[in-house]
This record gives structure tokens, sequence and C-alpha cells, in this order.
């Protein structure tokens, strides 16, 4: 992938703190113009990924690509803005006032677009940021971000304190974002269901690496699920059992290799996007474990 077809590259990446290694020759390409889904289980390393791309953090080993250049240490580079998962606001600004911030702390700066993501929530413009609920100042703390106008949106779990509405309106400003101004969102979210009516790429974040990257599509239609109850082995050929859900009766195993053409006494069902995630989420939590 060049640096046109690529928003974000990371190569060999490490980061530690003390004796924890959070990311570990941490690789992937995040592509232009997607809504990438960032999972992984708590303790994945997501926000540090995350700090890491913008320049929040300097890693200890790697190379990192932001919008073609290396994250700037003075500040959010140009053309991409970061929305962290305790959604910063200065509390004693209303919202008015964090508007007209977001004006004189930006060189770009849509200030229609950003007021009008404020109007279309209902957020009054005289409430006080300390005063608002957590829905509200999500939606807030995306106007802002949006209203620079990005080239690049980091959001982390910015879903997390939305209503199932407010979730679909929210995933709907993105989806809209994208289309008109090819903006290149990354995206971290433990709403696994949702994944798929908001992204069209997948970076699972695994014992400090990129376990699978990808399209959505690509990467289900990589995976089956086998049910039974005798030996996968048998079945499986050159694919490889990535978890097993355990039944009473029959156990349901997750496969990623080719489908079998079919085995007496075994189903083979299409994967999802939940079984996949669920899936390898599992088994990476195993492994830590």
């Amino acid at each position: 992938m060049t640096e046109q077809e690529s928003a974000l590259t990371m190569a060999d990446v490490d980061k530690r703190f003390g004796r924890e290694k959070v990311l570990d020759a941490c690789t992937f390409e995040v592509a232009t113009g997607s809504i990438t889904a960032l999972v992984g289980v708590n303790g994945a390393g997501k926000s540090t990924l995350m700090n890491v791309a913008v320049g929040l953090m300097a890693p200890d080993h790697g190379s990192i690509s932001v919008l073609g250049a290396e994250p700037s240490r003075g500040g959010i580079s140009p053309g991409l803005a970061y929305l962290a998962q305790h959604k910063p606001l200065y509390p004693k600004f209303t919202v008015a006032e964090l508007l007209r911030f977001g004006a004189h702390t930006n060189d770009h700066w849509d200030a229609k677009y950003a007021l009008g993501l404020v109007e279309r929530a209902d957020v009054p413009l005289d409430a006080k940021a300390k005063n608002l609920s957590p829905g509200q100042r999500t939606r807030v703390a995306l106007a802002l971000a949006l209203g620079r106008r990005p080239k690049l949106l980091l959001l982390d779990e910015p879903l997390a304190d939305l209503d199932p509405v407010a979730r679909r309106s929210v995933a709907s400003s993105l989806l809209e974002d994208v289309a008109e101004f090819g903006t290149t969102v990354l995206l971290s979210s433990h709403i696994i269901s949702e994944l798929a009516d908001v992204s069209d790429r997948l970076l699972l974040l695994g014992d400090g690496n990129a376990r699978l990257s990808g399209p959505l599509d690509e990467l289900v239609s990589a995976h089956y699920v086998l049910v039974g109850d005798g030996d996968p082995s048998d079945v499986v050929g050159a694919g490889t059992v990535v978890h097993t859900d355990k039944g009473l009766r029959r156990n349901a195993h997750l496969v990623e290799g080719r489908r079998p053409s079919g085995s007496a006494g075994w189903t083979i069902d299409d994967a999802t996007l939940d079984d996949l995630v669920l899936g390898h989420l599992s088994a990476e939590a195993k492994v830590s474990a």
C-alpha cells in the first residue's frame, strides 16, 4: 500500500510501560477513505496505539507514518483529529464557547458544519460542558473533532455513552463524512453488533500486534463455523481452529481456512462478524490468561 493508499502506517512499533510491553512489533496499515474498526480485549493496547499514532506518546521502537509524515510532537498534526475515550471538554465552557474555541484554535474550521452537528443532536448551546449528559458530551466532542475537517479521524470508544438511537445517528454522521469528504476513520469499539453497519475494515489487536487486518467481508468469508461432537482436526484439513465454544452436546468451532465440502455428523455454517471477532478475542484472552 502506498502513502496515498494508506492514511496511517505502523511498522514494528514497540511501546513499553515499565516491564509491560503493550505494543510488540505492531505492524498494520489503515486504508485511505476507510472506516476501520479497532477491536481487542481490555488491556490489548488500543488506546496506547492511538496515543502513539497521534504523537501524544513516543514509541520505543519502530516507524509511524500519519498522512505521509511522522506524528508531530508539538500537537496534533494538521489533517488529523483525535477524540479520546474520556472526551475532554473544558467544564466551565458553554457549548457555544467550545465551538468558538474550536474556531480560534484551528486554521481549518468548518463552523457551519460543527454547529449543525450540535443542533442536529438538540444540544443546548448555552449549556455548560459540566452539565451535559454523557451522550451530549459525545456529540459535542465529535463536533469539535469533525469541525477540523480532518483527513484522518481517530475515535476511542466514541459510542460507549450513547443510546441505540444516538449511536445510529452518530454512525450516520460518520458515514456521511466519509462519503462526502473522504475522511479516513479509525474507530475503537466494543459494540461488535454495530461494527458491520459502520465499518468496512477490521483491525484486531492481540498480544501487542495486529492479529487480523483487512476488509470485513474478506475476513469473515475466510472463516466458517464447524458444529459437531467429534475431533475437528479430522474435518478442517489445513484450516486452523481459532476457538471452540463448548456446548452440552455439540461444540462450535470457529475455523480459519478453506471450507470443507462436508463430512458426516458435522454441520458447516457461515461465520458472522460476531463469530469472527468474539472467536479471535476469546482465543487471545485464553492465551493472555
